[in-house]
């Protein structure tokens, strides 16, 4: 059974990207518990347990099997399973989603990595499915027999799937109706403002050379993150001021890649934020809804190596927001297909995916939440351009605001990564600093 991918859909066949979700726990965790509360949200969830598959001239998802649909794999392993799920793609063609419960020996501390093709989720539907995951294991440990007996055989076997799936509805197809022409009208305006005022990308600090053997290269993470105090005086440092902190990000982030490419006098840079279309969309689709409904919004702007950090803060945010109002989130959207012919649509000095505040995990009593993430990762990376936007992944999980630089290694070197993430917390903590408080909490991986 199939479902024929949009258009805007296929688009992300190509860029091959996935959401990889991760939390660090400590405590008793019931493997086969989890296990079959994995499979009771999959089997929810069509797209799930899916694979991509030739289609006429595109592509469809098609629906798995009992047999070969993601189940929970369980091993042994602690912090290095991370890099290794990482750094495993979902190729063309396998299942969309991969979970790995790994273990260390003693059974204390476990680590669970979800992986999610891009085609299928984007990062509000990819955290409301881990938090989904573990609402069905916390009612299932909770509950005990109770609860197996409520859902009978489904709470000692896995779940089985629906024969005749109900497959959401692509989001490009649930937007409102507009002219033709308008939509032509506002693709030509937005070509001819790209073709005008190009931005500029971060050059590569890594050589580009075959690395030594036993060194390969791969997908690393540097991290950034600020503890609940930090992040609250960023919050109220932001209101204070005006603007938002998506804003006081992307100038954090846009100034320190400024200083970066040196010279003297402005350089044309430019921020590419995310656009949720699901609660702007009549009716909202439920962030529950496994589809990828997000868009993208790119301002380009003048950065000197004097530009005010709050100034650029609140420009940053103005236009998105006077984007939002008069509803080119929409009309970005229906261009999106055009996006391979004229690629500086998209094309941001940084990517900022900020998912703002969220909830994490609640899990049974007795099992503690150390860590959760969320990291974007791609399974092509091209060392060979030379340079490429920066992408820096926001979310605040119960209160702690983590900026995550995922980067491949052929291109950014671990070094380089670490001393701008050091350059983009001093500039983020310039707006609330008062020279007496202890210093943040920052850590890469």
């Amino acid at each position: 059974m199939r479902r024929v991918l949009c258009p805007v859909e296929t688009l992300y066949v190509g860029q091959r990207s996935r959401a990889v979700l991760s939390c660090a726990l400590r405590g008793p965790v019931d493997a086969a518990t989890l296990s079959r509360a994995f499979d009771t949200v999959t089997a929810e969830q069509p797209t799930l347990r899916t694979r991509i598959v030739q289609d006429g001239a595109g592509y469809a998802l098609e629906l798995l099997g009992e047999a070969e649909r993601p189940r929970l794999t369980v091993r042994t392993g602690g912090d290095e399973v991370y890099q290794e799920e990482l750094n495993t793609p979902l190729p063309v063609g396998t299942p969309l989603t991969r979970a790995v419960l790994a273990s260390e020996p003693g059974g204390d501390r476990h680590l669970l990595v979800v992986s999610v093709d891009h085609t299928v989720t984007d990062g509000h539907s990819a955290i409301t499915l881990l938090n989904t995951l573990w609402d069905r294991y916390r009612t299932l440990v909770e509950d005990g027999d109770a609860a197996r007996a409520a859902v009978g055989a489904e709470a000692e076997a896995p779940a089985t799937a629906p024969e005749q799936p109900v497959w959401p509805t692509p989001v490009s197809e649930l937007l409102p109706p507009v002219d033709e022409a308008e939509t032509a009208a506002y693709l030509r305006r937005r070509v001819a403002e790209t073709e005008g005022r190009s931005v500029e990308l971060l050059p590569y600090d890594t050589p580009r050379q075959t690395p030594a053997t036993g060194d390969e290269h791969r997908i690393e993470v540097c991290r950034l993150l600020l503890d609940a105090d930090r992040t609250e005086r960023l919050r109220k440092s932001a209101r204070a001021a005006g603007v938002s902190v998506h804003g006081l990000i992307g100038s954090a982030l846009l100034t320190v890649v400024r200083r970066r490419l040196g010279g003297d006098g402005p350089r044309v840079l430019g921020c590419l934020s995310p656009v949720d279309l699901r609660s702007r969309l009549d009716p909202p689709v439920p962030a529950s809804t496994m589809v990828a409904a997000v868009t993208t919004h790119l301002h380009a702007v003048e950065v000197d190596t004097g530009t005010d950090p709050l100034a650029l803060a609140r420009d940053l945010g103005t236009h998105l927001r006077e984007a939002i109002e008069r509803g080119d989130h929409f009309q970005d959207m229906r261009i999106m297909t055009e996006v391979p012919k004229h690629p500086a649509l998209q094309m941001g000095t940084v990517i900022v995916t900020n998912m703002g505040s969220v909830s994490g995990p609640r899990l049974p009593e007795g099992t503690e939440l150390t860590d959760v993430r969320l990291v974007p990762a791609r399974e092509q990376y091209f060392p060979q351009a030379g340079r490429s936007p920066l992408m820096a992944c926001v979310v605040s999980f119960d209160g702690r605001l983590a900026v995550e630089f995922p980067h491949y290694t052929a291109c950014f070197s671990p070094a380089f990564m670490r001393e701008l993430r050091d350059d983009v917390q001093a500039a983020l903590l310039a707006f609330t600093e008062t020279g007496d408080e202890p210093p943040v909490t920052a850590a890469a991986v």
